[in-house]
């Protein structure tokens, strides 16, 4: 359980802010435009390269025999970093984006994506995105591009996503009678509900249930903050509201719900939990992370604690294109590219599609699998998923677009100042104003 929301948690704290203080020209290098034997040379700067990169460099020139993709990499997959070398990689790519050096294609992983858009740095692909006919844009899912937007402009786009998710115990659901609303439910009908299962299911089975079990109550904290982040943040306006009568009910309830043995945060038996967070990296994930999860797992979209929204998403592998690039056309060829069907549906790239189609002929396949017996869950048992549920599947995907631009030192603050009321240290109202000073503080450094 706390291995699936931590999994979350990394997921949602890949973009994080980052120092900087200088600022770069770079106008004597958009003069020039590097070529070799004949080619135009673009340049792609990522964190950590692999089968994928090697895939895309290879299918890309093959469509562009003009273009070279000169792939810079700080470190290949399956390399181990070092002391002190992601502060390195980081301070490096930094350097080179504000002295107008930068590669031409920047991979955007733990890079200060603010500051650049702030110094320009960035090419806005708002006018790219809407001239390009080679886009199949009926078949892509353009609410989570339009989710990434900054400031109105298109200046990133991921190679594709993760789905943050919640599923329920179906089994127990179904036998208590219980109907959940999950696109409307908040954490107070969490409640209600949780506590009308554990009481029913208390008569049918041996085993001590909880709502959640495993799980300490500031995480649970961190992760309801996550998802409900512009309730309480305010990044642009560099505003916080932790200290809001909304933030200390939202303590009391969950200490509450711990308090009444709803959640627990031990370890508890096997299928002691009713539900669990989860993410989703891939359709596959769908099928191994529900049903070794639960025997008849119910999906479902997590409770919120403002406005209903809907499935969380998470950006995987987000790019970029250098303001200053004196390829920019070559540059958003690959972008292009990156978005084909070609591209998306290669092997080794990470994450759902941005295409609906790719989506579809994965779960389609694995549909054709588990009705021939030959799909198997981790634990060597054939996979017993229903019909509806991968049409539900395919549905699921389908919506998922809410995406929450976290701020990753923020969400810690929150775990380290909490956990004196979890204990009993301080009061509620007194470490609301604690998180709310030393968030305050960070927004405005």
């Amino acid at each position: 359980m706390k291995k699936w929301l931590w999994l979350i948690f990394a997921a949602a704290f890949m973009i994080t802010t980052t120092a900087c203080s200088s600022s770069g020209g770079g106008e004597e290098e958009s003069m020039k435009k590097l070529t070799r034997d004949g080619k135009t040379v673009v340049t792609l700067s990522l964190r950590t390269s692999g089968p994928f990169y090697e895939s895309l460099k290879k299918k890309f020139e093959e469509k562009y025999p003009d273009i070279e993709l000169d792939i810079k990499s700080y470190k290949n997959t399956g390399e181990s970093w070092g002391a002190g070398e992601y502060e390195k990689y980081i301070k490096t790519t930094n350097t080179a984006m504000l002295s107008g050096k930068g590669a031409d294609i920047i991979e955007l992983s733990g890079l200060p994506i603010d500051d650049y858009i702030g110094k320009k740095l960035l090419l806005n692909m708002n006018d790219n995105f809407e001239k390009d006919q080679a886009l199949n844009k009926n078949d892509m899912q353009i609410k989570i591009l339009e989710s990434l937007n900054k400031n109105d402009g298109m200046y990133r786009i991921p190679s594709g996503f993760g789905i943050a998710a919640f599923v329920g115990d179906g089994e127990a659901i179904k036998s208590a009678g219980v109907n959940i609303d999950d696109k409307s439910w908040n954490w107070n009908t969490f409640e209600k509900i949780s506590k009308q299962l554990i009481r029913q299911t208390a008569n049918s089975s041996q085993k001590q249930r909880y709502a959640v079990a495993n799980v300490p109550p500031d995480m649970i904290l961190g992760e309801m903050v996550v998802d409900n982040y512009a309730q309480f943040v305010d990044g642009g306006a560099k505003k916080a509201k932790f200290d809001s009568p909304e933030f200390v009910e939202l303590m009391q309830q969950i200490r509450s719900m711990y308090d009444e043995k709803i959640m627990t945060s031990e370890q508890a038996d096997m299928g002691g939990s009713l539900f669990t967070s989860i993410s989703f990296m891939s359709p596959k994930d769908l099928i191994d992370g529900l049903y070794s999860t639960y025997e008849s797992p119910a999906l479902l979209q997590k409770p919120h604690t403002g406005q209903a929204q809907g499935t969380r998403i998470f950006p995987l592998t987000e790019f970029a294109i250098r303001a200053s690039s004196p390829v920019k056309d070559e540059a958003w060829k690959f972008i292009t590219f990156l978005l084909s069907d070609e591209a998306q549906s290669l092997q080794d790239r990470e994450g759902f599609s941005l295409l609906s189609s790719v989506n579809d002929k994965k779960l389609n396949d694995l549909h054709e699998q588990v009705k021939s017996g030959t799909y198997k869950l981790p634990d060597g048992k054939a996979a017993q998923v229903s019909d509806e549920a991968f049409a539900k599947f395919k549905q699921y995907v389908h919506s998922a677009d809410q995406y929450v631009d976290v701020n990753g030192k923020i969400i810690p603050i929150i775990g380290e100042e909490s956990a004196a009321y979890f204990n009993g240290q301080k009061s509620a109202e007194e470490v609301a104003k604690l998180i709310q000073n030393r968030v305050t503080t960070y927004l405005n450094e």
